[in-house]
């Protein structure tokens, strides 16, 4: 997905990541080493096991990733530069849809057939014109008030219709993923099965990223996001929802910095396709 910037917003995100490298550079001080992974779990060896094969899989690769992995099952977490902020690009989709069932839940109402349509082709085919429609629909202050009801309170939603360029961070994401995939107070439980068959429908040519080397007969839902900017290349993110095998788990994986797409992708896979399999063999 592509969007128009104007130059000012160009020179402002220029200027900011400047801005960022003034204190290093003003310190005197070498380059910092990356952030580690860390992971927790209630499963002996597994967080380990996590930790060794995320930080391997990224290994060598260029860019800027952010990684959360949480799975009920196990009690498992892991995170990789969680509060890092990234522009959202079309995973922020999932907000819009959260956001739209979360008012309309408020105002005791169901979906329209337009907002059931526009719905379908954000998320399935990630339509641009239907996500630009409900975002307007929706306008910053419901937006706003969703991320306070869901405790999302690193995520800036974009100015001036920009979207694409909402502030996403992992910790945010996995709040919603999380919100999504359990029962709350944010979300009603149709809202949620809604979401989840949505992202379950992603057409064949979007289902790429964090399902990646998801084990058989586990359940996939998923959403991605990828934009290429004149600062940071190519974003490219996924977020999804897994559940078989007897684990229940999310994960999302955001990437800047990339040199073309399918660079980011096979970032955003190599991070995936350990953590299906180390869950896997956890049992």
């Amino acid at each position: 997905m592509t969007h128009r910037t104007s130059r000012r917003t160009r020179l402002l995100t220029a200027g900011m990541a400047v801005g960022a490298l003034i204190p290093a550079l003003a310190a005197g001080t070498a380059s910092a080493a990356p952030p580690a992974v860390s992971c927790t779990s209630a499963k002996a060896g597994l967080a380990d096991k996590l930790k060794r094969d995320i930080t391997g899989a990224l290994s060598g690769r260029k860019g800027t990733v952010a990684v959360g992995l949480y799975d009920r099952t196990t009690k498992t977490t892991c995170t990789l530069r969680p509060s890092t902020a990234y522009d959202s690009a079309s995973v922020v989709k999932v907000t819009v849809l959260a956001t739209l069932l979360w008012d309309a839940k408020k105002h005791n109402r169901l979906l329209t057939d337009r907002e059931t349509s526009l719905a379908k082709a954000m998320i399935t085919k990630s339509d641009n014109s239907a996500t630009s429609t409900l975002w307007k629909q929706l306008g910053l202050t419901k937006i706003k008030g969703f991320l306070a009801a869901a405790g999302m309170t690193q995520t800036k939603p974009g100015a001036n219709n920009y979207w694409g360029l909402t502030q996403i961070t992992v910790t945010d994401e996995q709040k919603l993923l999380k919100l999504i995939t359990a029962k709350n107070t944010v979300l009603s439980d149709n809202a949620r099965a809604y979401i989840l068959k949505l992202m379950g429908q992603v057409i064949s040519s979007q289902r790429w990223g964090t399902p990646y080397g998801a084990p058989a007969g586990v359940s996939v839902a998923v959403k991605n996001g990828w934009l290429q900017r004149s600062t940071y290349g190519w974003r490219v993110h996924s977020v999804g929802a897994f559940k078989g095998g007897g684990h229940d788990y999310v994960i999302t994986v955001l990437t800047h910095g990339n040199s073309t797409m399918n660079y980011g992708i096979a970032t955003i896979q190599g991070v995936a396709k350990v953590i299906h399999r180390d869950l896997a063999a956890a049992g």
